[in-house]
């Protein structure tokens, strides 16, 4: 019987719809029977009590009967179907109150729990008007979310008693990517190779065709000054000249257990695929085709290759969601598939953890046969732990023993890479903020020196 009414409380009064005596009522009963109370003391009846509560109990309902109806109330959400992951973004709420009596409404949206969440958002809401409010909100994991329900309790007249409602308003969010490396290397290539002090490589003056004139930045080619252009503008001018269009860049994401490393934002997983939608975007905006392919123990995603800018649309919808795997990643298996999906010579760059690799002896069969129709280069973020261990002051017994370990951890590394750069495949690794700014050059480098 106890379980039975608390499930029909929970139902009916607690969740989407129901009626609340808020604090006011509660202290005015509690003042009132107080009063009569004392009073009781002195040989006032105990019925002037009850006809003291009963008169409370009649206002109060006669307050709420002053209120708006549920019917009377429409409340919608105003929110954006993508989010870049670890942006803020605005999202809105608009009430619209037909009544003739103005509420004052406390409103929570039915967001992820993974969201942030600043609610309850708390709203005035005049009579026969439609008023807004906004409140940030921020997406920490990337997915498809679907938000089904706003939640809302709104008081009477005289904030005696308060109505819970709730109601649809169904919308699919996806929290894609965070996209700003993308976004600043379109708005300007040259700076944003330059800002994060990376230096762009010389053309070879033999490759490529006119395509434009700009201003001549730090590390062009000063034979390249267009001097009639800096005479008319007063500003040292250069001319641009790009490679041969219509390559083939394929872009290799490793999904696997060791992308899943916390990094200072994200994982590495994460950062990989902001630096492969970077590249992807120079690619593309370049004039080549761009093909992408996630993995793990197996292919989770492949995207044909296909260029033009809109082909960075569906490289982003086919590749958001994907998720770090509990798993080995079976770098074989993946080189092998690859060998049957990409006949054309390609630029081929993973983005994977180059300790793991490393020691990925069955992959070499595959690279030995790749690298004769493909130019490899594989992308990691550097470990930075190991990093500054290397730093450290031996001023204790445990501190050199740990430096000592990290010192013979790089050295290691370093002869396993210098093997597998024998092989043909190309390491680098960088910081975690300039992932992808490693990741363009690579690219710009093997296009501009016409490598492929």
């Amino acid at each position: 019987m106890i379980k039975l009414l608390t499930s029909l409380l929970g139902r009916f009064l607690f969740r989407d719809k129901g009626i609340l005596p808020t604090k006011r009522l509660l202290l005015l009963f509690i003042a009132i029977s107080s009063f009569f109370v004392i009073l009781g003391f002195f040989g006032v009846s105990w019925l002037w009590i009850i006809i003291g509560n009963g008169v409370v109990l009649l206002i109060s309902l006669l307050d709420l009967l002053f209120s708006p109806s549920r019917d009377e109330l429409n409340v919608s959400r105003q929110l954006d179907g993508e989010l870049e992951r670890g942006i803020a973004y605005q999202g809105k709420v608009v009430v619209t109150n037909r009544s003739r009596y103005p509420v004052a409404i406390r409103i929570i949206d039915d967001l992820p729990q993974s969201f942030v969440r600043p609610f309850p958002i708390v709203l005035q809401a005049g009579s026969e008007s439609e008023s807004s409010i906004g409140y940030e909100t921020l997406a920490p994991v990337r997915g498809k979310y679907l938000v089904k329900k706003l939640y809302i309790r709104y008081k009477s007249a005289y904030g005696l008693w308060e109505k819970q409602m709730s109601q649809e308003a169904e919308d699919e969010v996806k929290v894609i990517p965070d996209l700003t490396d993308t976004r600043h290397f379109l708005e300007n290539a040259q700076k944003f190779l330059l800002h994060e002090g990376k230096d762009i490589r010389k053309r070879r003056s033999d490759v490529g065709e006119f395509a434009q004139i700009r201003n001549y930045v730090v590390g062009d080619d000063p034979r390249k000054i267009n001097w009639r252009q800096t005479a008319k503008l007063q500003e040292l001018m250069t001319n641009e000249y790009e490679p041969e269009h219509g390559k083939h860049v394929t872009l290799l994401i490793d999904c696997g257990r060791m992308m899943g490393a916390e990094l200072k934002k994200g994982n590495r997983l994460e950062r990989s695929l902001e630096a492969a939608i970077t590249v992807a975007a120079a690619s593309l905006q370049k004039g080549d085709q761009v093909a992408v392919l996630a993995f793990s123990n197996q292919v989770k995603v492949f995207v044909p290759p296909a260029k033009g800018m809109a082909h960075l649309q569906t490289i982003l919808q086919a590749i958001y969601d994907v998720e770090v795997d509990g798993v080995e990643s079976n770098y074989a298996d993946v080189l092998r598939y690859l060998e049957t999906v990409q006949k054309k010579r390609s630029l081929l760059l993973l983005f994977s953890d180059v300790r793991t690799f490393l020691h990925e002896e069955s992959a070499l069969v595959y690279l030995q046969r790749l690298r004769q129709r493909h130019l490899f280069f594989m992308i990691g973020v550097e470990d930075e732990m190991l990093k500054s261990k290397v730093g450290d002051d031996p001023e204790e017994v445990r501190t050199a023993v740990v430096k000592a370990m990290a010192m013979k951890q790089i050295l290691v590394k370093k002869r396993e890479k210098a093997k597998w750069e024998r092989q043909g495949l190309h390491m680098i690794e960088a910081e975690e903020e300039r992932l992808a700014v490693a990741a363009v050059s690579t690219y710009f480098d093997v296009m501009n020196r016409g490598l492929l």
